[in-house]
């Protein structure tokens, strides 16, 4: 029987000595380098180091160890094939039938503090890639084994029947090209973060993810679901975030703590925000968070029943007391107070994201994608700054100084309502959110109407609208219900004519030279 051999070379030694071991006892040569051939050795193993096997010694401090006729010939020589076996045959070379990689943790090394640009380039793993893909590619023969996890099944399968199966092999090579895909990814992605400003859309491009989550379900109960963060981004939503209880997380769930993390990362002073379909209810800043809490439900208390929740401060007992009489599918908050945590753990299914942060803004310069039929639609995130100093008074009437905080307010919350987006805000609180609607005058009545449900102050309040308005019949509305101000983008053909309604009725209005359409 021809000897076997198995190489291993890993960064992670997870389970290590316990595969070792395993195919030793079934009749494995072991072939090692490095870190990797001193563990084993330290856990009583014979292996032969790569050196032995290639003659040659490892050069340039490890940069080239691996790769060599004698490693990769034994990798990527075909099994009965005539032509290979002949080559083998007169250059020495024998066949390497199991390879165990991991590869140098660039990803980790890479979001390092205190690390120059050179000691993160010395993580881009080049002989492990290089065995990876070649022994994927001879998967006909090799069984290539990529991470911990696989370990097992691969041993029993060995001590089973002495091989590994062709279904398996397959199985690890398609595992091993997606592992060696991703990694390309995220050292691209780093390469790109290193330049000084946005990446220009390349003619190709590919992003990696690695799952983080399986939901229970998707959106429906009849749709999968599953979170995957992307690989190599300098953070993700759910990194770093600490489930202090509750339910698992729902994939609807996710959607909405992301609307509420963007949204409430606009802020400084202390804010609640609250989601409900992936767009906001109710939004305030308070002195506190429970004064905060009060008049963002107060906007639509309705809707706030089941909502997802955001803040941007520690959740004390005061917030917690108040919460703890509403039905709350899940509180996003940088922390919480002990005593805060003993009233809201009181309800078994509230889901408590604890963040460990105050805001969590998104990843500077980072694309947003959108999946459609065959394809992606990319685009840049709606990013930049929003405030007074952007915007331009067009009416004869200037805004009042709360005017004028209102406004700013209004705007920031209209850029995270689905369009068409219509806000009214007064004080530091929302008062009227018409989201969604085909026709900017119906998201105006929805708006005015859900304040007037409510018994809300329209009256004196400002109103945001994400777009131009086309006619005057929007704003004339608005105002007609309550508002003194508006902030629009500006930009219609009938802007004249919309300032000059404005005008007629004495309210102020400014342009902020910007949309923010949401689909």
């Amino acid at each position: 029987m021809a000897k076997r051999r198995a190489l291993l070379s890993v960064s992670d030694k997870t389970g290590l000595a316990d595969l070792a071991r395993g195919l030793s006892d079934e009749g494995f040569e072991l072939i090692s380098t490095g870190g990797t051939a001193k563990a084993l050795r330290d856990a009583g193993l014979e292996v032969l180091d790569v050196s032995e096997v290639t003659g040659h010694p490892e050069i340039m401090g490890g940069r080239v160890k691996t790769l060599h006729p004698k490693v990769h010939g034994g990798l990527l020589g075909r099994k009965d094939h005539e032509g290979d076996a002949a080559d083998m045959a007169a250059n020495g070379i024998e066949a390497i039938d199991i390879v165990v990689v991991n590869l140098y943790p660039f990803e980790q090394a890479a979001a390092k503090d205190g690390l120059t640009r050179a000691d993160v380039v010395e993580e881009i793993d080049i002989g492990g890639p290089a065995m990876v893909r070649a022994s994927a590619k001879n998967h006909d023969r090799v069984a290539i084994v990529t991470d911990p996890s696989q370990y097992d099944d691969v041993l029993a399968e060995v001590k089973g029947s002495g091989a590994v199966s062709d279904a398996t092999r397959r199985a690890l090579a398609a595992a091993a090209f997606r592992k060696t895909a991703a990694y390309d990814d995220a050292i691209a992605a780093w390469m790109a973060s290193e330049g000084d400003g946005p990446e220009d859309f390349p003619d190709r491009f590919t992003v990696g993810f690695a799952k983080e989550l399986e939901c229970s379900y998707g959106e429906n109960p009849h749709q999968r679901g599953a979170y995957y963060r992307q690989i190599g981004a300098p953070q993700h939503l759910l990194g770093g975030v600490k489930v202090l209880h509750g339910k698992p997380l729902s994939y609807n769930n996710l959607l909405d703590v992301d609307a509420g993390r963007g949204l409430v990362a606009e802020f400084t002073d202390p804010a609640v925000v609250i989601i409900k379909h992936n767009n906001p209810c109710g939004v305030s800043l308070g002195d506190d968070l429970a004064s905060a809490y009060l008049r963002a439900k107060a906007c639509d208390p309705v809707s706030a029943f089941g909502g997802v929740y955001a803040v941007n401060r520690t959740v004390d007992v005061a917030l917690a007391e108040h919460l703890a009489e509403m039905f709350v599918e899940v509180l996003w908050a940088p922390a919480y107070d002990e005593d805060a945590l003993e009233v809201l753990t009181r309800k078994p299914n509230v889901r408590l994201l604890e963040t460990g942060d105050q805001v969590r803004p998104g990843n500077p310069g980072e694309p947003v994608y959108r999946r459609v039929l065959g394809g992606v639609l990319v685009q840049d995130a709606d990013e930049g700054h929003e405030g007074r100093d952007t915007m331009q008074c067009v009416t004869t009437r200037e805004p009042t100084e709360q005017e004028w905080i209102d406004l700013v307010f209004a705007w920031k919350v209209s850029k995270h309502v689905k369009s068409n987006a219509i806000v009214f805000a007064k004080d530091g609180a929302t008062v009227g959110i018409g989201a969604g609607q085909m026709s900017r005058v119906d998201s105006v009545r929805i708006a005015t109407s859900k304040a007037a449900e409510n018994d809300l102050p329209i009256q004196g309040s400002a109103m945001a609208s994400d777009a131009f308005f086309p006619f005057p019949d929007a704003p004339v509305m608005a105002i007609e219900g309550g508002a003194t101000a508006i902030a629009h983008p500006g930009g219609s053909i009938r802007d004249d004519e919309v300032i000059e309604a404005i005008n007629a009725l004495g309210a102020a209005m400014v342009t902020t030279g910007r949309r923010h359409f949401r689909h």
